[in-house]
């Protein structure tokens, strides 16, 4: 990779991490002279063309890359988003496109009227998505990785394709409704996933999923129930464990992105699905950042349990400590980013 000279390395220990035989550290800076002298791009004209436009949206992401040193496990990512949640508007949901951010309005107002989730390849947001990693493939050219955009699942796209107050009164009123749905959002997942796998990487190249900087020599996503917080353990044991498991062993790499420490009630569930490979928690805003040592318990009970731990929100000064209390385990650090390329060079050479 022409932007990331050291990526054979990278992947190298990305691979020990998956196997729980070492860390990673993502460290990243203002490059000195950048990659390639690209212009500016142009501002937005618009937030349909901040989010939609592939040939502004690539242009814009490049020009990033090119001005940025990624040291460590580190790698130039373009991102495919069209927000948190992708899944959910190949389904029928329409996206509520905002400056930061993407909301998704409901679509099943009538539950028991509603037909199945089916993957429908001929969907607007779908073929949206298609274009925008079109463009990206096009203009990569050896210099960056392509992401996977952020599908989401389980319970979340059935909160956006429902609503959260209902989905939640679902879970006592029709149950049974729900748990048929969770497995067709699965079903879709698969079939989305498996098209983009051969249209970015396949079996010889592996995948990024875009969000949490993710990379595997295989099927590699994030899996995530963020409506948990609003869950009991029972409820999550019922509900999300079963399609979870099967995601986690349909996939080669799976990391579960737990999301406050609201949803910590559940960690014990989770430690027990065998074919989830690693945990990342993010805190809430209000509480201390991912490094610090407020939460290095609950990072020892993942590594305890034999999975990995993902740590993000980490700046450069808590990565030692962090990985002094955790003995250098199998921690993969997200986050730190120094002022300089020579300052995140002389970090990672003592590092090592």
């Amino acid at each position: 990779m022409f932007w990331k000279d050291d990526w054979d390395l990278a992947k190298e220990h990305f691979e020990a991490w998956w196997r729980r035989e070492g860390f990673c550290v993502a460290v990243t800076a203002p490059k000195a002279e950048p990659w390639e002298d690209l212009p500016s791009p142009p501002a937005a004209e618009s937030v349909e063309q901040q989010w939609l436009d592939p040939v502004w949206r690539t242009r814009v992401r490049v020009h990033q890359l090119s001005r940025t040193f990624f040291g460590g496990e580190a790698f130039p990512i373009l991102t495919t988003d069209i927000g948190p949640g992708s899944l959910a508007t190949f389904l029928g949901s329409q996206p509520v496109l905002m400056p930061t951010t993407v909301w998704y309005d409901p679509c099943v107002t009538a539950p028991e009227d509603h037909g199945p989730f089916r993957f429908d390849e001929d969907a607007e947001w779908w073929q949206r998505h298609l274009a925008l990693m079109a463009e990206a493939l096009r203009v990569a050219d050896g210099r960056f990785l392509v992401g996977f955009p952020d599908l989401i699942e389980n319970m979340d796209t059935l909160a956006a394709l429902r609503g959260t107050e209902e989905v939640l009164m679902d879970l006592t009123d029709r149950p049974a409704w729900v748990t048929s749905r969770l497995w067709e959002i699965n079903q879709v997942f698969f079939e989305a996933f498996d098209y983009l796998y051969d249209m970015v990487g396949g079996p010889d190249e592996g995948n990024v999923f875009g969000p949490f900087a993710l990379w595997g020599p295989g099927k590699t996503a994030k899996v995530q129930c963020d409506i948990s917080a609003l869950m009991g353990p029972a409820q999550f044991a019922e509900f999300v464990v079963p399609p979870l498991a099967e995601q986690c062993t349909w996939l080669d790499y799976s990391l579960f992105h737990l999301d406050g420490s609201q949803c910590i009630r559940h960690l014990d569930l989770l430690l027990g699905i065998e074919d989830l490979c690693a945990i990342e928690f993010t805190p809430e805003p209000g509480q201390p950042g991912g490094g610090s040592p407020h939460w290095y318990d609950v990072y020892r009970r993942i590594l305890d349990a034999g999975k990995g731990v993902q740590a993000v929100g980490v700046s450069l000064n808590e990565v030692e400590p962090l990985l002094e209390a955790l003995d250098g385990g199998a921690v993969y650090i997200v986050g730190p980013s120094a002022g300089t390329e020579a300052e995140a060079r002389a970090f990672l050479d003592r590092l090592r």
